[in-house]
């Protein structure tokens, strides 16, 4: 199996911790190339000095708030104008990932709440994607994976707002792999379970506070919706985004991967 990435770069969102951290040390250990892009520079910083090196991998971080779309958008275009390697400002693989919105039900949720949650993800996201697209094509060769929820398959309670929001990325990322398929440019979704991240910690500390049961009480009831009969570990999700983002995965176009225990209870 063809799971070699020497050679390829690959930039990263969200990767100062939880998921998007492991997703980058999965592609390292592959030996693609990786800029860690996130608002906390300090906390990147910590984090690329873990990440695998081998021949040629010279890993970078990327500062920019997703909330500040100028921003993200300056950064990048600072970092293709000005980046190295064989392939100039190329990033061959883009992993979109953003902490989720707050919880809570969809009725109760001002507009507000629903303008930012699509403007840190969806919009972004289109960012990221429409600077990126070229350079991916001029290689041949490209991956996009979006790391997103399992409530684009099932909506999850007292979500509403990311139910929302994930689905409208879900709905992207298909139409995008029937755009860019013909280039070698591949669009998928991971879509985690209950992660043992700091996104699940608050998700349970609300519900908690909420019900007035003990936080014990509520991960057992997670728990006890789970097949796998555990959390998820960050590592997990991230060799599912890095075998997407592979060689091997040449094939695999326009799918919804969920990785979590087997608690989506639809096909």
């Amino acid at each position: 199996m063809n799971l070699d990435l020497r050679n390829r770069h690959a930039i990263v969102c969200g990767s100062s911790q939880g998921i998007g951290l492991a997703a980058a040390r999965e592609l390292a250990l592959l030996g693609a190339t990786v800029t860690l892009m996130a608002r906390d520079a300090d906390r990147m910083e910590a984090a690329r000095i873990s990440l695998a090196t081998g021949h040629s991998q010279t890993h970078s971080i990327l500062v920019a708030d997703f909330s500040r779309h100028e921003e993200v958008a300056a950064a990048l275009d600072h970092w293709i104008a000005n980046g190295s390697g064989s392939r100039k400002g190329v990033a061959e693989i883009l992993v979109n990932n953003t902490g989720g919105p707050p919880g809570g039900p969809a009725i109760d949720a001002g507009l507000d709440e629903y303008l930012t949650a699509f403007r840190n993800h969806l919009i972004v996201n289109q960012i990221l994607a429409q600077r990126l697209v070229s350079g991916m094509m001029s290689a041949g060769f490209g991956r996009i994976i979006n790391v997103i929820s399992t409530s684009v398959k099932q909506p999850l309670n007292n979500l509403g707002v990311s139910n929302t929001v994930r689905g409208a990325v879900a709905n992207w990322a298909k139409t995008l792999a029937t755009e860019l398929g013909p280039f070698g440019i591949t669009v998928n979704n991971v879509l985690p379970g209950a992660t043992a991240t700091a996104r699940l910690e608050s998700i349970v500390a609300a519900n908690a506070e909420k019900s007035g049961q003990p936080v014990a009480e509520i991960e057992k009831k997670m728990l006890a919706s789970i097949p796998a009969g555990r959390f998820g570990l960050a590592e997990e999700i991230g060799q599912a985004i890095a075998f997407l983002a592979s060689p091997a995965a040449a094939y695999i176009n326009g799918i919804n991967l969920p990785v979590d225990g087997g608690r989506t209870q639809c096909l």
